[in-house]
């Protein structure tokens, strides 16, 4: 069986500017659809995932996939007639009737969100028959999600947990998943969104709803969690059986409220004053919201948990949705004990429901289905050779490329440039899956160097100063260096969790080591990715500490490379001292 699966809504934002010309930049990507990607499925083997934003080059795109969908029909050597399936990780037709309310609702659903509107993308980017259509499959936006991670895990039976801003009418799912069936336990409607509250709060201090979270997430350890969370937990109401309400999200009355939320950002000031502009100095006080945020986002997620784990007996857990990429939520729950294991799905965004939904469609049309297989390097994108990298020197007359022949020697000299104060684009094999780079689009410094947060983030990202940056580890040291069970590091291998860095090796890992003392490790071992182990240990022998900083191969802005143009291009404008693709050295000649 083969089945491509996508996600992303590509009207979605172009009808909300349409409907609301004078809208603010800020609030034009709240909206539903982004992260538009897709996957080619055979059987119940992942061949292909890529997001369309790596392709067309605009940041958490919601247009249709179409050269994602290419790559991975590439990829698997198939063309569009030898689909059996194609499914799409939203499905609004149930909802028809709430949307014929009025006529602004009545618009929307029939240009974003109906399966006519759909049905009629297949039809102009695939030439997709339309006496197919019944093989195109909506899979509903949370059951997609929670495909994604459950089948994915590894485990014969888990809880689910689902938390995003919102799903077509709900922001988090609790379910049991077991063997290849998933069963919904309870739904929490959108109005009491955990993901849009802290989105809110995103707005506040100064960021983008839907895709800055992340910065708040990396503010809150300068603060004081203590001095506003009664404040901000008062927003919330808690009830018995697992269940919350989320009130101020109520305050929301005209369409423009309720595609701005300005209600709820005015009854927010009201109580923590003005909210911050975007160019505005980060102050304690912004450190301190941040931070009372965090924990209450964190108190109101273990709420849920425990009510469910006794409930169920459960002890594994999967998640997925939005919120599950919050790195620090996550490592709290880890460290609760309540689940014995835990699985997040490292794309666990909107990107990640074109592989779910196309595992939901295999496990749900197969008669007698495969059974899942646990998730090992989500490295499904496209990879280029020597030979590709050759093809473009004639076009790239301002760089200097020297192929080595020997690996080995290509991971000594370049862990001795890390190791001199050099900073490196690291291009190879397969692009990653999800917003993380794990080592094959990377940039890569020495996290030895006091000095180098500041200089990644001013000189070469092009960011905020407070933001942190991810240690990579070889599988064997990281509970050495990082307050991490020998036994759980595989946990620790996308790059979705925090650890304490023990403190003997806090003043060695400066570049590495938050404010806190916490770090986001990415655990790497020879088995998962060889080249990328074989140069950080190549550097552990050049200066006794197997760790590298590992950030995303970009800039502020700009989605994580994938092609080769893409990685010169960057290097380039990010002023890195040295680009390493395959076993090519590229570096810049003299002007």
């Amino acid at each position: 069986m083969n089945i491509i699966g996508i996600s992303g809504l590509h009207n979605s934002e172009a009808f909300k500017k349409s409907k609301f010309p004078d809208i603010g930049k800020r609030y034009q990507h709240i909206a539903q659809g982004a992260d538009a990607a897709a996957a080619v499925l055979i059987d119940n083997k992942t061949v292909a995932v890529a997001a369309e934003e790596r392709f067309n080059r605009e940041k958490a795109t919601g247009s249709f996939p179409i050269n994602a969908i290419n790559y991975c029909l590439h990829q698997a050597g198939l063309n569009i007639n030898q689909i059996d399936y194609i499914a799409h990780g939203f499905n609004y037709e149930p909802y028809i009737t709430e949307y014929e309310q009025d006529h602004f609702k009545k618009e929307l659903f029939q240009k974003v969100y109906s399966r006519e509107t759909q049905l009629n993308l297949l039809k102009e980017y695939l030439n997709w028959p339309k006496d197919r259509d019944k093989d195109f499959i909506q899979v509903a936006h949370h059951m997609a999600h929670m495909a994604s991670c459950y089948y994915l895990s590894g485990y014969d039976n888990a809880l689910i947990l689902v938390t995003d801003g919102i799903g077509e009418k709900e922001n988090m799912t609790i379910a049991i998943g077991e063997h290849d069936d998933i069963k919904v336990l309870s739904q929490i409607p959108e109005i009491h969104s955990l993901g849009i509250l802290y989105g809110v709060f995103t707005l506040y201090l100064g960021f983008e709803f839907g895709s800055d979270e992340y910065k708040v997430m990396g503010l809150a350890p300068y603060g004081n969690p203590n001095k506003y969370f009664n404040t901000i937990m008062s927003m919330v109401e808690l009830y018995e059986e697992g269940k919350f309400t989320v009130p101020i999200l109520y305050e929301n009355s005209t369409l423009y409220e309720q595609a701005t939320y300005l209600g709820t950002l005015r009854c927010i000031e009201k109580v923590l004053g003005l909210a911050r502009a975007p160019d505005e100095e980060i102050t304690a006080h912004h450190q301190d919201v941040a931070a009372a945020i965090q924990v209450v986002l964190q108190k109101v997620l273990m709420h849920v948990l425990k009510y469910y784990r006794q409930l169920t007996g459960l002890k594994n857990l999967a998640m997925a949705g939005g919120v599950a990429l919050n790195c620090t939520a996550n490592s709290y729950i880890k460290k609760s004990r309540l689940f014995s294991d835990i699985f997040i799905q490292p794309a666990a965004g909107d990107d990640g429901t074109s592989l779910g939904s196309a595992l939901y469609t295999y496990y749900k049309m197969s008669e007698n289905p495969k059974p899942p297989t646990k998730l090992q390097m989500p490295y499904f994108g496209p990879s280029y050779t020597s030979e590709d990298i050759k093809s473009l020197i004639p076009k790239y007359k301002d760089y200097s490329f020297n192929f080595l022949n020997n690996y080995e020697n290509l991971y000594t000299y370049v862990a001795k440039q890390i190791a001199e104060g050099q900073i490196i684009g690291w291009f190879q094999d397969g692009m990653e899956f999800g917003p993380r780079a794990l080592g094959n689009r990377s940039i890569l410094a020495d996290p030895r160097n006091p000095l180098m947060k500041d200089i990644l983030n001013a000189r070469i990202k092009l960011r905020e100063g407070f933001r942190p940056f991810a240690p990579a580890v070889t599988m064997e040291a990281a509970p050495k260096i990082f307050n991490i069970e020998e036994s759980k590091a595989t946990d620790y291998m996308y790059m979705l969790l925090t650890a304490q860095v023990r403190d003997e090796y806090k003043s060695q890992l400066p570049a590495v080591t938050h404010v806190d003392g916490s770090t986001r490790v990415q655990t790497v071992s020879k088995g998962s990715n060889h080249k990328f182990w074989s140069l950080i240990n190549k550097f552990g022998d050049l200066t006794g500490l197997p760790v590298v900083v590992n950030t995303s191969f970009n800039i502020k802005g700009q989605p994580i490379v994938c092609s080769v143009e893409d990685a010169l291009e960057t290097f380039d404008m990010a002023s890195l001292d040295l680009l390493v693709m395959d076993n090519c050295l590229v570096g810049k000649r003299i002007r």
